[in-house]
């Protein structure tokens, strides 16, 4: 296999998920403007915001084992497409109820995107490289969060907030055009499988069988309180700028792109960490654990920005723990290929903690708008409860995800016997 076409691959993907961000991310730069233009208030805006994530949890389910079975290869491209329709047609939706719809449909497209990345990473990477690449198609979600700031609020500036939706609706379809002209399934894919011996003796594995070990729910507690914080800096984080730090539009696409741009190497540092460990004799538990944990622990300290006066101590503030998330994620993301039992069910719990970790965008946007509503415009109360899942996400990777390798796949006799609990 060519060393380029597995870094044009991931480039691809990092170019997926940029998009991906940006088009979800559009909504939170244009959300003073459409609350003004519709006359909407904070409740209502936090239940817009909070729509997405309504179908992108829910879809994550059946879009990992369909990756699964059709590739990612048709997979992705299917999904970008999917969601680009839908961007540029929340331009033409001239009420909540409207543009609440567009946003249901925007999840249910983008859910497609990371179990396809992953299960892509884990048909081209072997173990001791796939944190480092996770963590690069993954940066493009900072790339395209701290781009969505001044791409969203300069086409707002020039022409309204209806044509950001329809220039980076635009965006995804010309993604398409270059994936399918490009990519060509690995041709040595089974060099890079690891050895898995519970894989030869098992017998076929029904996917719902994997909500039986106890290392996948620890991976969708913690997932979830990592994207809890992580979804405030999407969601949020301009009107947080705006209204309690009193931003202007222009200092909102400087100034407030600092923490995302920090993220970006924060991302790489984690993932070039995580499989140096691994490469120096670390086993793959104490690597990936001791990278997710600290970062988990250290991203806590965002609850300081509730507390701290000056606007360039909150700036950094925020970029530690934007950063410290990043950093975490990258092993985070890995986690599916290092631990499904067999190949074919990466993407599909790749699906599974990312419907977790997405039950936390809805909790956080509705959690936060309502908390504004009730505290007159605080963001203390939302600040300091994100902190407390930093940490309780840090115990969740430390205490109930088992050791990181492939989980035990059941013989016949234990997916038919109801007492049966598989090891973690």
């Amino acid at each position: 296999m060519k060393e380029k076409s597995r870094w044009l691959v991931i480039f691809f993907c990092f170019l997926a998920i940029a998009v991906n961000y940006i088009d979800r991310a559009n909504l939170a730069v244009a959300a003073p403007h459409i609350m003004k233009e519709l006359s909407l208030g904070p409740a209502a805006m936090g239940l817009l915001l909070s729509g997405f994530f309504w179908t992108y949890a829910v879809m994550q389910l059946p879009y990992g084992w369909f990756v699964d079975k059709a590739g990612a290869r048709i997979a992705l491209p299917f999904a970008v497409g999917w969601w680009s329709i839908f961007t540029a047609a929340t331009a033409v939706a001239g009420s909540f109820a409207g543009m609440f719809g567009c946003r249901l449909m925007l999840g249910a497209g983008e859910a497609g995107a990371y179990p396809s990345c992953a299960k892509l990473v884990s048909q081209w990477f072997a173990r001791d490289e796939r944190a480092l690449a996770t963590s690069i198609f993954d940066s493009g979600s900072r790339v395209g969060s701290a781009l969505s700031l001044p791409l969203v609020a300069a086409i707002i500036a020039a022409w309204g907030w209806k044509a950001s939706f329809v220039i980076t609706g635009v965006l995804g379809l010309v993604w398409i055009v270059g994936w399918l002209a490009l990519y060509r399934e690995p041709a040595a894919q089974a060099a890079l499988a690891q050895p898995r011996a519970a894989e030869r003796a098992a017998a076929p594995m029904r996917w719902s069988t994997l909500f039986r070990y106890r290392t996948v729910w620890g991976m969708m507690l913690g997932f979830f309180c990592l994207n809890f914080v992580i979804y405030f800096f999407i969601t949020w984080f301009p009107s947080y700028l705006v209204q309690a730090r009193g931003f202007s539009l222009k200092s909102l696409g400087t100034l407030g792109t600092l923490p995302a741009l920090v993220s970006i190497p924060g991302g790489w540092l984690g993932g070039w960490l995580s499989d140096a460990l691994v490469r120096r004799g670390w086993s793959l538990t104490a690597a990936r654990k001791t990278c997710i944990v600290g970062g988990m622990l250290l991203s806590s300290v965002i609850t300081l920005t509730s507390v701290v006066q000056d606007t360039w101590l909150m700036l950094v503030l925020f970029a530690i723990a934007y950063g410290s998330l990043a950093a975490a994620a990258a092993s985070i993301w890995s986690l599916p290929a290092d631990v499904a039992p067999t190949p074919g069910h990466v993407a599909s719990l790749a699906g599974i903690q990312n419907f977790a970790s997405n039950i936390a965008g809805i909790a956080l946007t509705t959690f936060t708008g309502l908390m504004l509503q009730l505290t007159r415009g605080s963001f203390t109360i939302p600040l300091v409860v994100a902190g407390g899942f930093c940490v309780l996400g840090a115990l969740s990777y430390l205490v109930i995800v088992g050791r990181v390798e492939p989980l035990q796949a059941p013989v016949a006799q234990d997916v038919r016997d109801p007492a049966y609990v598989p090891r973690t």
